[in-house]
């Protein structure tokens, strides 16, 4: 059986936030380990924002800092969050096409 202390100290969560017109590129909005990822996850469940487990994007957001604009090398990764995002959020979905950002 899992130990819950170690799963929870092993746990990251990174939250992107991605605006065309405030933004040129989505921006880390907020990363965390143990605890903090758990209220990250937490806070965005509860505010209905779709949550997507995926380590390996979270290990490399994880050499971030809070507020910087994620790089080229990570647009694929991220562009896989913006499209599910956009599936489960529909109003989200529609303001990334009428931006241009997505496309139909």
């Amino acid at each position: 059986m899992p130990n819950d202390k170690n799963e929870t100290a092993k746990k990251r969560a990174a939250a992107i936030s991605y605006d065309p017109g405030e933004h040129d590129v989505p921006v880390l909005s907020a990363f965390g380990e143990g605890y903090v990822a758990e209220k990250i996850i937490a806070v965005a469940k509860e505010s209905g924002v779709p949550v997507l487990p995926d380590p390996s994007l979270s290990s490399m957001l994880s050499k971030m800092s809070v507020g910087d604009e994620i790089p080229e090398e990570l647009y694929e990764a991220v562009a896989k969050v913006l499209i599910f995002v956009s599936e489960v959020d529909r109003s989200y979905g529609e303001r990334l096409r009428a931006s241009g950002v997505l496309r139909n």
